[in-house]
């Protein structure tokens, strides 16, 4: 009886509740509040990527390289060794490999393999050749913090120097703006093959990253106009000020979409390109690739990061760092610098060729980079002068490792490990053949392969491109 009088209450009371509200009708679920989308361009954190990648890999066929030695950048070297290429990617490699049927055999005996090269500092395309003022497109001068800019809208795609950096083996390279404010913009990471637009040679979902300058250069170009700043000082307040807004437009726009999600009304926060760019290192989306040369400003950045909760991928120039190689190893900061490249300034002064060596031998991640349309061309021999460096100040280390300075390192500092800077089975088929040890000054890259396509080969001219711009001109001569 108890049990039929409780179900009859339940009964009662589920019909008392039906009359103050409407019941759903029988196969309709009950509607919640939407908020209305908002317009095309004012949320960019929920719509298409307007400057979405349209790479497509060059055309290639299996092939395989026989009998070469192969530095594969993991600090491996093989020798007698053979690479197959299948489909774009690193299909295997090894002394005992056996070549498919069906294959392009080049025979390789004596000569040398490497992954493709990675610049990890370039300014080619916002800074091209013919170097003239029309060109110099990489520092917007107008304000210390510009992180709303972006390098690939400054990107000129005919610049010759892709050409001539693909003919010293270079593959893949990081676009950055300047170094004249405390906040110069978004980078850019590109695949260094012929391209009509930028978007064409954006490398596929590979992340952004965010260039920094401290140090002389910001203090000196605002200073000079009479505006903040004007010391060391005024720059940190400066990135501080930068990273309490940007901390504070993050949490505006996460609460606006918790209540969107939610189904509750809101108004969405007006869209800000500079702080949008700030927002996503603090996210950890852009990674920060920060110019700077001092030990001392190098430390004082790390305090910055630390206190606003960002990491630092990478110190470029960095010429102190062997000072503080042990910090920078713990932090897991990567120094993307050069050997011989010293004394242009005051803080470029205190600088010793075996920079990187140092850096390699602390346990951290040491990058031969170029910021040079010249240097780019011969990163191998940067390298081999660094590595000859630290070897007349007693540090031990193979060309094996050192290979990593110019590839696997540079793709760690630019967030794309997993797809090139080594020679691993399932990575995309970045490969140059150097007809010499690439750390003989007279070693020359005779084959560069890009996802497994043929980009440029040394004895045939069908694959020596030539920039739009330098055709135009021929035509009138």
């Amino acid at each position: 009886m108890r049990v039929l009088e409780t179900a009859i209450a339940l009964v009662a009371a589920a019909a008392l509740g039906a009359c103050a509200t409407t019941a759903p009708q029988a196969g309709k679920p009950a509607e919640t509040a939407k908020a209305k989308p908002l317009p095309k361009g004012l949320d960019s954190g929920r719509g298409p990527d307007a400057f979405a990648s349209t790479y497509r890999p060059l055309p290639s066929r299996p092939t395989a390289l026989v009998g070469a030695t192969i530095l594969t950048g993991t600090g491996a070297q093989i020798d007698g060794g053979t690479i197959l290429i299948k489909d774009g990617k690193v299909e295997a490699l090894g002394a005992g490999v056996s070549v498919p049927a069906g294959y392009d055999v080049v025979q390789a005996g004596g000569k040398y393999v490497t992954p493709g090269l990675i610049d990890a500092h370039s300014h080619l395309g916002v800074y091209p050749s013919p170097a003239v003022p029309a060109h110099s497109d990489g520092n917007e001068l107008t304000d210390p913090n510009t992180a709303g800019v972006w390098a690939e809208h400054s990107v000129w795609p005919q610049d010759p120097g892709f050409n001539r950096a693909r003919a010293g083996g270079v593959t893949t390279l990081l676009v950055l703006p300047g170094s004249g404010n405390l906040i110069g913009g978004r980078s850019v990471t590109l695949r260094n093959i012929p391209a009509r637009t930028v978007q064409d040679m954006k490398f596929p979902n590979a992340p952004y990253g965010l260039k920094m300058a401290c140090g002389e250069n910001p203090k000196r170009v605002y200073g000079n106009k009479g505006r903040a700043p004007s010391t060391r000082m005024g720059n940190v307040a400066g990135y501080r000020t930068a990273w309490i807004n940007a901390a504070d437009y993050a949490r505006k726009w996460d609460d606006y979409r918790a209540k969107v999600d939610r189904g509750e009304k809101a108004d969405p926060p007006k869209r800000d390109l500079q702080l949008e760019t700030l927002a996503g290192v603090l996210k950890g989306e852009i990674l920060v690739e920060n110019h700077c040369y001092r030990a001392d400003e190098m430390a004082q950045m790390i305090g910055i990061a630390h206190e606003f909760g960002y990491r630092i991928t990478a110190f470029h120039h960095a010429l102190e760092a062997f000072k503080i190689a042990d910090i920078l190893a713990r932090e897991d900061i990567c120094v993307a610098t050069w050997a011989n490249w010293w004394g242009s300034k005051l803080e470029a002064w205190d600088s010793i060729e075996a920079n990187a060596p140092m850096v390699h031998a602390a346990g951290g991640c040491a990058i031969i980079k170029s910021d040079d349309p010249d240097v780019i061309q011969r990163l191998n021999q940067e390298a081999a002068e660094a590595l000859a460096a630290g070897r007349a100040a007693g540090l031990s280390i193979s060309e094996a490792e050192a290979i990593k300075w110019i590839t696997y390192n540079p793709a760690k500092a630019i967030g794309l490990q997993k797809e090139v800077g080594s020679l691993e089975p399932g990575k995309r088929a970045d490969v140059v053949l150097w007809d010499k040890n690439p750390f003989s000054i007279y070693a020359r890259a005779e084959r560069v392969y890009m996802d497994g396509g043929l980009a440029y080969d040394r004895n045939d001219p069908r694959y020596q491109p030539k920039s739009d711009f330098e055709l135009g001109q021929g035509a009138y001569r």
